[in-house]
């Protein structure tokens, strides 16, 4: 199936709109809102942990531990986010690092 030049922008703008809608009423619902309340305080400090959390079992839900790497790749990459992380405290260098790290593992040393 062939989408017409028209179809495709169609769909494209109703992406657009959809995730600017689902992003921005928050802020509109609760523009005058107060954010001392201690349930949303709580949401704030752990729901970034559980995304994490949510985001690494995602990531690694397709490694097979029986294949011929056994998930060193993977391992090898996890360990030097971490490493990274608590050295440096920069999220974008070890997450780049870490990224840059399993794609020269696995197409070069693991291929």
């Amino acid at each position: 199936m062939t989408l017409t030049p028209l179809q495709t922008l169609a769909i494209i703008g109703t992406a657009i709109a959809g995730t600017m809608f689902t992003r921005f009423l928050p802020f509109f619902l609760f523009r005058k809102a107060k954010s001392n309340h201690p349930y949303i305080t709580d949401l704030g400090r752990l729901l970034p942990y559980a995304v994490i959390g949510m985001l690494v079992v995602y990531c690694l839900r397709n490694v097979r531990f029986d294949s011929p790497t056994h998930g060193l790749p993977e391992g090898i990459a996890i360990v030097s986010i971490v490493i990274l992380h608590y050295w440096k405290e920069n999220t974008l260098l070890s997450i780049g690092v870490g990224t840059g790290l399993y794609m020269v593992l696995i197409q070069t040393v693991f291929a």
